[in-house]
């Protein structure tokens, strides 16, 4: 089956519409899928639920969706670079479930694996465990509260990956696979770009991150402009 297109817009085609959700990989400006955000952007659609680790930062990423008012909620963790964000949430135009990461990665590598929910210890007694189930479990250091967590089942993955083969084997770099692996997996159809496409049997078989079996469609989007959150410098010593 043919997997590769050739641009976003065309790997994106007939997939979507509004309301539904999305799953999307990366971690700040960090292997996020930047191309088929802009076609998500450029399509139109609205009233989306995104559930990412966080929105990117004033446009870009998540956060150029945000600015044309097309994401109507965030399942995230860290929200803490976007004004636009904070603007819409504390407006009462955009509808946040603040979810800590660890739990938020579970929750997509359950939905993945088709396992409707978990118990976890994380946010017992927080804010995290409001209106959630709380059920005691004895794992032999006596009974302990636990909070019912739901697994993520998106009706789209957008992601992005290093490397791939012809039959979406893929690929991630170093801290640029950060949520794209489970991201990848919670999707009805899981939409992929990446740097570099080989042809089938180049790539190492004990290299593989995700295997194609998981990827439906890809797109190549390089070249990329390397974009920084935070530029840090220090004051160069006198000579």
């Amino acid at each position: 089956m043919q997997k590769l297109y050739p641009d976003a817009a065309a790997a994106l085609d007939g997939l979507l519409r509004d309301g539904m959700t999305i799953a999307a990989g990366g971690f700040g400006l960090c292997g996020i899928p930047e191309r088929l955000l802009v076609a998500i952007q450029d399509s139109g659609v609205k009233n989306l639920t995104f559930a990412s680790n966080n929105a990117g930062i004033d446009n870009e990423g998540i956060g150029k969706l945000l600015r044309t008012k097309q994401v109507a909620k965030m399942i995230s963790s860290y929200v803490g670079e976007n004004k636009e964000f904070e603007r819409q949430y504390l407006a009462g135009e955009l509808e946040v479930e603040f979810c800590p990461q660890g739990t938020l990665a579970e929750r997509m590598r359950a939905g993945g694996a088709g396992i409707p929910g978990f118990y976890t210890k994380t946010g017992v007694g927080t804010q995290v465990a409001e209106g959630k189930e709380v059920k005691q479990f004895d794992t032999g250091d006596g009974p302990e509260d636990y909070i019912l967590e739901r697994g993520i089942f998106a009706d789209l993955s957008i992601i992005k990956a290093w490397k791939a083969d012809e039959t979406g084997n893929l690929m991630f770099r170093k801290t640029a696979r950060n949520f794209n692996q489970p991201a990848a997996t919670c999707g009805k159809v899981c939409v992929v770009e990446v740097e570099e496409v080989v042809k089938a049997g180049e790539l190492d078989p004990d290299s593989i991150h995700l295997p194609g079996v998981f990827v439906n469609r890809m797109v190549i989007g390089a070249p990329y402009d390397k974009k920084i959150e935070f530029v840090t410098t220090r004051s160069r010593e006198a000579a």
